[in-house]
């Protein structure tokens, strides 16, 4: 059961971050959870695990993981979509 409660915190904080970078339309829900697992995982090791916690996540430093990761996979795909 903690496997699919990580994942639905995943998804959520995914949906976040895309809906602050407004790339969230073009993600689906495979991609909000994997942003937001990768990104909960970036966040909490560059900024420590601050703030209040849920699913063993804490939500602040892995919403702006997830930014981050978001920001930079739409500057890869973005990039590469021109060429």
């Amino acid at each position: 059961m903690g496997f699919i409660w990580s994942l639905i915190v995943g998804a959520i904080i995914g949906a976040i971050a895309g809906a602050i970078t407004n790339r969230g339309a073009a993600m689906g829900w495979i991609a909000n959870i994997v942003a937001g697992l990768i990104g909960a995982w970036i966040g909490q090791g560059l900024l420590g695990t601050w703030g209040p916690s849920l699913a063993g996540m804490a939500l602040i430093p892995s919403i702006i993981g997830a930014i981050i990761l978001v920001l930079i996979v739409s500057l890869v795909v973005g990039r590469t979509s021109k060429k």
